[in-house]
């Protein structure tokens, strides 16, 4: 509780809005629903051969000589919600935050098809569910009865944490996928279908946004490369979600020409400031890129002004700052000082 508090003190004194606890009460970022699913079980260890090896981040932990598999949540069973995700984490901050800045909590959540794109054929046996769909149509049950009951107590802000869709954009996964015979633009388009499935019937006044990433592990770890050109027409527009958290602070995340296809209801938040290292970015070459943004946006389809498509922009670090447990080299004041950066980069370009 008081790591909470502190964090909290943090965020206030440097100006940030949206509250979160930094998930310091999971395991992993992923950790939520699955583990707290009927029909998943975990097994330990998970085969190798029941990792699919085309997985970036798989991939990487196989090349290791000794890798005997790993603890992983499996289907066994028809899934089912029997008990709440993350509402238990939002009650909790509610009672660290005024009543003011209930509407500024983010509750940060799984990506639908975590477990799917890992274990491939081995995700959930034939006899439960005949197909994709099958499985996808009992997960957007239960992901919907969350969202229903986070919103019923006072959430109006959350996030899907995917890295999985950025590996789309890495020749790695695609040609490892063909090589398989797997159909991964079938497979993309499923995954597309599972989120605007859970996310059908939402509350319009519920902000749901979407994070990719390639991997924040220690000293810049990261497990795929590739700007996100080839997935950016189905990202930005046929996704139903209304913002966009995008790693932009390395070259492997590609140019801003992606943001083209950006629809004028939309919002991309700029991951611009590395959580990877403690160096801090340049004020004013970091303003040069917002707007590098913006004019790649404004010349998009449809075409608008650079004041509209700058209004459509956010700024943020690029992940989390410590997304595993062995940490970045980023220590509690470094982290202080990337969050103020953020808030001058902002103030700097929108004044108010």
């Amino acid at each position: 509780m008081k790591l909470f508090k502190r964090c909290y003190k943090c965020r206030r004194e440097v100006g940030i809005k949206s509250l979160s606890d930094g998930e310091f009460r999971r395991h992993m970022f992923f950790d939520g629903v699955f583990d707290n699913m009927e029909g998943m079980k975990l097994l330990s260890p998970v085969l190798p051969e029941m990792f699919m090896d085309y997985v970036p981040d798989i991939e990487a932990f196989k090349i290791q000589a000794d890798f005997k598999g790993a603890d992983s949540y499996i289907c066994v069973g028809k899934l089912k919600r029997t008990r709440p995700f993350y509402v238990p984490q939002f009650e909790a901050l509610k009672k660290l935050t005024t009543p003011d800045e209930h509407k500024n909590i983010k509750i940060t959540m799984c990506a639908p098809e975590w477990f799917h794109l890992r274990h491939g054929d081995y995700a959930y046996p034939k006899e439960v569910y005949a197909n994709d769909d099958e499985y996808f149509a009992d997960i957007a049950v239960a992901y919907q009865e969350e969202l229903k009951e986070l919103y019923a107590a006072g959430c109006r802000n959350v996030q899907f944490d995917d890295p999985l869709l950025a590996y789309f954009c890495a020749d790695s996964m695609l040609s490892g996928m063909e090589a398989r015979g797997v159909d991964h633009e079938t497979l993309l388009n499923t995954y597309i279908r599972a989120y605007n499935a859970l996310l059908a019937g939402r509350p319009t006044d519920m902000n749901v946004g979407l994070h990719l990433c390639r991997g924040n592990f220690k000293d810049g770890l990261h497990f795929s490369e590739g700007g996100y050109d080839r997935i950016a027409i189905k990202l930005f527009q046929e996704i139903d979600v209304d913002c966009y958290y995008l790693e932009y602070d390395t070259p492997r995340a590609g140019t801003f020409e992606p943001l083209r296809h950006l629809p004028l209801n939309k919002v991309v938040v700029l991951g611009l400031i590395s959580t990877k290292f403690p160096q801090l970015e340049d004020v004013d070459a970091m303003v040069k890129r917002v707007n590098d943004a913006a004019e790649v946006i404004a010349s998009g389809e449809p075409k608008r002004s650079k004041e509209t498509a700058l209004n459509q922009i956010c700024v943020s670090p690029q992940c989390g700052f410590a997304s595993h447990s062995m940490g970045n080299l980023v220590q509690e004041d470094d982290t202080r000082r990337k969050l103020a950066l953020v808030v001058r980069i902002a103030q700097t370009i929108w004044k108010d």
